[in-house]
C-alpha cells in the first residue's frame, strides 16, 4: 500500500539556493581562472580548482535535490532521498582529492617559488571573498542548520571553504606585496588544503553514517529505550533501531512488550506521541505485544491409586497403577 504522507523536509528553498549560488560560482570562475594564469598565482588556481568543484558540487547537489523530490513507489519506497546522501559523500571525496593535489603543488612553489603578481591576486581575491560571502549566505538561509539536507550541506561546505580560501589568498598577496615575500602564496595554499581536508572528513563520516545506518546524530538509542520502557504499562523493550534513511528522516521501529490485559493499541498510540514529542521522531513502527499470562501450576486433587485387573485391556498388564481423577 502506498504512503500518502510525505518523508523529510521540503526541498523547494534549498534547490533555489543551489541555482543562484550555482550561477554566482559559473559566473566568477571563468575570470579566476584567467587571472591566476596571468598572476601565475598558485593559490589562485588553487581557488579556481576549487571553484570549479564548487560548480561541479552545486550542479550534482541540485540534481539529486530534483531526484529526491520524486516520490516513493515500485521497489523504490522510501524514494530516491539517498541520492543526496550519495551526493554529500561526492563532494567530500573530491575535496579529498583536490586538496591532495594542491598539497603537492604547493611544496613544489615552497621548494622553487615563482613571482607573483600580488596586486592582481589581492584584487581577484577579495572579489572572491565578496562573491562567496553571497553564496554562503544565499546556502545558509535555504534551511536552519539542524533542518539542512547534507546534500546541501556538501554544496555548502565546499563554497565555506573557498570563502576561507580567498581570505588567506588575500592575506598572502598582501604579504607578497608589502614584503616580497613570494612563498606566502604556497603557504596560503596549504592552508586551503587543510580547510578542504577538514571539511571533506566530516562530510564523509556524516554520509557514511547514514549508509551504515548508525543513529542519527542527537538521538541516543539508549535514552530513548530507557524512555519507553519507562512508560506506564510497558514491560519489556527489545529489537530496537534507531536510523536516518535521509536527511531530515530518522526513523524507529522497535517490539514492546506490554502489561496482559492492557490496551495494546491505546498505549502504542501513546508511545508514538511521546516520540514525536520529545524526540521529533515522526516515522516509527512499534510492534506491540501482551506479556504472557503467567500459567498455575497444576494441581491435582482427589487423586487415589488403584490396581485394576484389565481383563481383556489393550497395553494395561494386570495390577499397573493408574492415575484416576475423581
Amino acid at each position: 500500500m502506498a504512503h500518502d504522507h510525505a518523508h523529510g523536509p521540503p526541498r523547494d528553498a534549498d534547490r533555489r539556493a543551489l541555482t543562484i549560488a550555482l550561477g554566482l560560482i559559473v559566473a566568477f570562475l571563468a575570470a579566476e581562472v584567467v587571472a591566476g594564469l596571468i598572476a601565475s598565482s598558485l593559490a589562485l588556481l588553487s581557488d579556481a580548482a576549487h571553484m570549479l568543484t564548487d560548480a561541479a558540487a552545486l550542479a550534482l547537489s541540485l540534481a539529486a535535490a530534483k531526484l529526491a523530490a520524486r516520490p516513493a513507489g515500485s521497489s523504490m519506497t522510501y524514494g530516491l532521498g539517498r541520492v543526496e546522501i550519495l551526493s554529500a559523500q561526492a563532494n567530500g571525496a573530491t575535496l579529498l582529492v583536490l586538496a591532495c593535489f594542491i598539497i603537492y603543488g604547493a611544496i613544489s612553489r615552497l621548494v622553487s617559488p615563482p613571482a607573483v603578481s600580488g596586486g592582481l591576486v589581492l584584487v581577484v581575491a577579495l572579489v572572491g571573498v565578496v562573491v562567496n560571502l553571497v553564496a554562503t549566505r544565499i546556502l545558509g538561509q535555504s534551511s536552519p542548520d539542524r533542518d539542512r539536507s547534507l546534500n546541501v550541506e556538501g554544496s555548502y561546505r565546499h563554497i565555506l571553504t573557498d570563502l576561507y580560501g580567498f581570505i588567506a589568498t588575500a592575506v598572502a598577496a598582501i604579504v607578497i606585496l608589502t614584503t616580497g615575500f613570494s612563498r606566502a602564496d604556497a603557504i596560503a595554499s596549504l592552508l586551503i588544503a587543510a580547510l578542504m581536508l577538514h571539511a571533506a572528513y566530516e562530510l564523509l563520516i556524516a554520509s557514511g553514517r547514514v549508509f551504515m545506518e548508525a543513529a542519527p546524530v542527537g538521538l541516543d538509542p539508549d535514552r530513548i529505550g530507557r524512555m519507553l520502557a519507562a512508560q506506564p504499562g510497558v514491560v519489556e523493550v527489545h529489537d530496537l533501531h534507531v536510523w536516518e534513511v535521509t536527511s531530515g528522516f530518522p526513523a524507529l521501529s522497535a517490539h514492546v512488550v506490554v502489561r496482559a490485559g492492557d490496551n495494546c493499541h491505546e498505549l502504542r498510540r501513546e508511545l508514538q506521541r511521546v516520540l514525536e514529542d520529545r524526540f521529533e521522531l515522526h516515522h516509527t513502527t512499534l510492534q506491540v505485544d501482551h506479556e504472557r499470562a503467567s500459567q498455575p501450576p497444576l494441581q491435582i486433587e482427589n487423586i487415589e491409586i488403584v490396581h485394576q485387573r484389565a481383563e481383556g485391556s489393550h497395553g494395561d498388564s494386570p495390577g499397573e497403577p493408574k492415575l484416576v481423577d475423581h
